[in-house]
């Protein structure tokens, strides 16, 4: 922010046109700020709906009973994207009978709250989760708790997609300028978070080979900060279509699309939407070995700390681009299709790319507007798209 020109820092309680505040603060002082037109602000009043574990799932299942009740299944399997997952401790029940039914089966227990992979472990035995209820009751008890549904026990992946052996997750960054209408901007950079140790599913207590986030993978004992543990989306997509081919490669882009527009749209009509309000997601992804991706959950406020200087960079510019797309000076159109490394993939309805094929004699052919892990060349387009800052000599 201070490398934008006449951008100044608000001391204290000054006022102020642009706020990036964590979630607490919202929480505190949403509600009893008076904002003028031209204000912006960094996440959408209930952005809990989303970016909580157990309401995300509420919202995803009851977005997918009604796309079946109104559209059939065919449509509605097109949300068969998130393991199957229970609160609990209020749908135990349920939980008990679906455990069950899969004899064997690992499944994952998550704060619903917490971040950074922390209370997350693994079982396969009830015995595990009725000591952890036992205690949990025993410390419910000392705390008179308010929040019982803590938690959400989830179906484990079993056959994550391996490279090298190891387990990885990906990290793909959304940006949601408004719910009503739905408008989304996709950015091109993200990444593989990969864990330290080859998986397997002999040993289920391993934090390092079964979780991928950074903050649990840095305390590993062999964890090397030059080298980090990501891949950059492009290095990803690259390694894939040399394997797979552009078409399995192209459709599992499409089906990661389709995760984000579908899981915007089962909190569309929830989320309170406020023209000052603006909301930069981090999506974590998983694939299985199909090639398949899950799900796993959605951010409100992902890490923007580097781990090296390569992901200082991509860092930077997603933040700046988020800036230029909010566009607190007024110089976009409104029109624009790309900002940066930012593609508008839905504008209340999917937005394509025109591209002439050709291989039809040059007719017409569209194509979602969405370029993840494709090249960057940002500031090339930013350098056409922007007139120069106010008060700026053009160079």
């Amino acid at each position: 922010m201070h490398q934008r020109p006449n951008w100044i820092e608000v001391k204290d309680d000054g006022e102020w046109d642009f706020n990036w505040c964590d979630v607490g603060w919202l929480r505190e002082n949403f509600d009893h700020a008076y904002m003028e037109e031209h204000v912006r602000i960094n996440h959408f009043r209930n952005h809990y709906e989303l970016t909580r574990k157990n309401l995300m799932v509420k919202n995803l299942k009851r977005f997918q009973k009604n796309l079946e009740k109104d559209m059939g299944r065919t449509e509605a399997s097109k949300c068969d994207f998130f393991p199957s997952t229970y609160a609990m401790p209020s749908e135990y029940h349920l939980f008990v009978e679906e455990f069950n039914r899969n004899p064997g089966s690992t499944w994952i227990m998550k704060p619903v709250a917490k971040s950074q992979g922390k209370g997350i472990f693994l079982f396969r035995k009830l015995k595990d989760i009725i000591d952890w209820k036992k205690d949990r009751s025993r410390s419910e008890e000392q705390k008179d708790a308010a929040h019982l549904d803590s938690y959400v026990v989830q179906r484990y992946i079993e056959n994550p997609y391996l490279i090298n052996g190891r387990k990885f997750d990906l990290r793909v960054y959304v940006l949601v300028t408004s719910y009503v209408p739905l408008k989304v901007w996709l950015y091109r950079d993200g990444f593989a978070r990969f864990s330290s140790s080859r998986f397997s599913l002999s040993t289920i207590d391993d934090k390092y080979m079964h979780l991928t986030n950074v903050s649990v993978q840095k305390t590993a004992p062999d964890y090397d900060p030059e080298k980090g543990c990501k891949w950059q989306m492009q290095q990803l997509r690259r390694y894939l279509t040399a394997k797979y081919g552009r078409e399995v490669v192209e459709t599992l882009f499409g089906d990661m699309d389709n995760i984000i527009i579908r899981s915007l749209q089962s909190v569309q009509k929830v989320i309170i939407n406020d023209k000052h309000c603006f909301e930069l997601y981090g999506y974590d992804i998983l694939l299985d070995h199909n090639l398949k991706p899950w799900l796993i959950e959605v951010n409100a406020s992902p890490s923007h700390a580097p781990s090296s200087q390569e992901d200082y960079e991509m860092k930077y510019g997603l933040l700046e681009d988020t800036l230029n797309v909010v566009d607190m000076e007024g110089r976009l159109t409104g029109q624009e299709k790309r900002v940066g490394g930012f593609d508008l993939m839905w504008n209340d309805g999917p937005v394509y790319t025109e591209d002439l094929n050709l291989q039809t004699f040059g007719s017409l052919s569209f194509t979602a507007n969405t370029h993840l892990g494709c090249v960057n060349d940002r500031e090339k387009n930013l350098r056409q798209l922007l007139k120069p800052f106010p008060l700026q000599k053009k160079i």
